[in-house]
């Protein structure tokens, strides 16, 4: 792959070239192809570079959202079958692979730094909830849309945060911890703040988003953590291929969010992107500054802004899509996804440089 890496990155500058005439065009079909080929060979190049290898996957969502955005209609549904359907089951999928990737023991850093914990916990489902509620009250968009923004911030860590906090040398183990604990609280806590901040812009059935986020999470943590027990010391071979089946599974769920959305973030995409962006940023830097305010080392506080920063923007999603608001509630989140990689990529990249 290293000694390939120069080609692909020849092929990206070429379709670059390509892209920049063809851009005037518009949505036609040679921008599109032109625009997936370029961040899937930029993907590549990033993949073979040991400095960049970090951001191959974040290249590669952004090669997922110009596909739906280029050619939705072969990513929306299939002789009547609608590709939504998909989200949950993919979902239980990375669910199941974030539990037969966890033990006991990994769950004893709560005895080991419980203040760090608690500050965690409290902080996922404080600041984000609160900062998305402060954003959709100001956005001026319509009710179902901005009621996505509350529930993306509603939501637990997103699995991804464990990666990022590897690339940006912060504290794996504590953010395995917090994604786990904030993820099994999911069912209980979402509800309730979306009850709360979310009421006013869109009905909430709370007994029913408790049981649908039930399904969509504890279940399948549950079983993944189940089989992870009874395989024990055979359970390697699982642990090396789930993160690359969790990739992929994320990487889908945001091709489909993004065709089903696709005209509304046509609509108000910049707008949103925006609210968006501020909410992501936000939560790092709060989550940051409240941990370093209450004393915390500064590897703890950057695993904490990263938790904070980075939702599990498929889980708002799935749960719009049960809803059957998938065209406005699913739209924050179908941005904060694709989004949140770029960033924490970003995040990780700098503090990876730093001691």
């Amino acid at each position: 792959m290293k000694s390939n890496s120069r080609i692909f990155l020849y092929l990206a500058l070429a379709l670059l070239l390509g892209l920049i005439y063809t851009i005037p065009a518009g949505f036609q079909v040679e921008t599109g192809l032109i625009a997936v080929g370029f961040f899937l060979f930029l993907a590549l190049y990033f993949r073979g570079n040991e400095h960049l290898k970090g951001f191959s996957f974040s290249v590669v969502i952004f090669a997922m959202v110009a596909l739906a955005m280029f050619f939705p209609q072969h990513f929306q549904e299939i002789n009547g079958f609608k590709f939504t359907q998909l989200i949950n089951p993919l979902i239980q999928m990375i669910m199941f692979g974030m539990g037969a990737t966890l033990s006991w023991k990994d769950f004893a850093a709560v005895a080991q730094s419980p203040k760090s914990v608690a500050v965690g916990v409290f902080a996922q489902f404080a600041i984000m909830p609160l900062i998305g509620f402060g954003l959709a009250n100001l956005s001026g968009l319509q009710p179902e849309v901005a009621a996505g923004i509350v529930l993306v911030g509603c939501a637990p860590g997103g699995t991804a945060s464990n990666v990022i906090a590897f690339l940006a040398r912060a504290n794996v183990a504590l953010s395995v911890t917090l994604t786990t604990i904030s993820t099994l609280l999911a069912p209980f806590m979402m509800p309730v703040l979306m009850k709360l901040l979310a009421g006013q812009f869109i009905e909430i059935y709370l007994l029913k988003m408790m049981w649908d986020i039930f399904k969509i999470i504890l279940l399948p943590v549950g079983a993944g953590l189940l089989v992870h027990q009874l395989l024990g010391k055979n359970s390697g071979w699982i642990e090396k291929l789930l993160p690359l089946v969790s990739m992929l599974g994320i990487a889908l769920i945001i091709l489909v969010i993004t065709a089903a959305g696709r005209d509304g973030l046509l609509a108000i995409g910049p707008i949103l992107i925006l609210i968006v962006f501020l909410h992501n940023v936000m939560g790092y830097s709060l989550g940051y500054g409240l941990a370093r305010l209450i004393g915390l080392s500064e590897q703890d506080a950057r695993t904490i802004s990263i938790e904070v920063g980075m939702q599990n923007a498929g889980l708002a999603s799935g749960l719009s899509s049960t809803m059957g608001k998938i065209t406005t509630l699913g739209l924050a989140p179908a941005v904060f996804g694709p989004l949140q990689n770029i960033t924490g990529s970003m995040l990780a990249a700098f503090w990876g440089r730093k001691k």
